[in-house]
């Protein structure tokens, strides 16, 4: 935060994006690999919200913008992932209570859920391509989104035509939580 201040006076926008996943079975999940994903997928967020928080309530305004997933809404399957999904549920829960929180002091909090997204990283990924081939079967649009078919979102939440939202979370997943 103090870079950012020190390059432009001050912060308007903080996109707080935060994501691992271990598929392993709850039975045979460890206490340590729970705490990995929860702390960087929950309480890193919360970390860099709430520094972020800091300075644009100092500031009088500013749109905090989290990265949750669909996987807060469905659990996923089948991949065995019960730390992911109640991780991203807690990221659309923050999200709520800090814009309650902050919405009197005009600091908007909301949060983006993308479904799945064909990223460089996914769609090079060994282990994912029968998990691929499977969710585009199962997808209403019968494929993955596309990174830039979330940055719209992310633009709108970031300027003053959303000064109005809040404590929503978009849910961008071509319906895939529809069915």
């Amino acid at each position: 935060m103090d870079t950012v201040l020190e390059a432009f006076g001050r912060l308007d926008v903080a996109f707080c994006n935060a994501g691992i996943c271990l598929n392993v079975p709850a039975e045979e999940m460890t206490f340590d690999q729970w705490k990995k994903v929860i702390d960087i997928n929950l309480t890193g967020v919360f970390l860099t919200a709430q520094a972020a928080g800091k300075v644009m309530l100092k500031q009088g305004s500013g749109s905090i913008i989290n990265t949750a997933s669909m996987s807060g809404h469905i659990v996923n399957f089948p991949q065995p992932q019960c730390s992911y999904n109640a991780s991203k549920a807690g990221v659309i829960q923050l999200t709520k209570s800090l814009a309650v929180e902050w919405a009197s002091r005009n600091v908007r909090v909301n949060c983006i859920s993308p479904g799945y997204i064909g990223t460089e990283l996914t769609l090079n990924s060994p282990s994912l391509q029968p998990l691929i081939k499977q969710w585009n079967e199962m997808a209403p649009l019968n494929r993955m989104g596309k990174p830039e078919e979330l940055q719209s979102i992310c633009v709108y939440l970031a300027g003053d035509t959303s000064s109005f939202t809040t404590g929503s979370d978009f849910v961008i997943d071509g319906a895939f939580t529809a069915i």
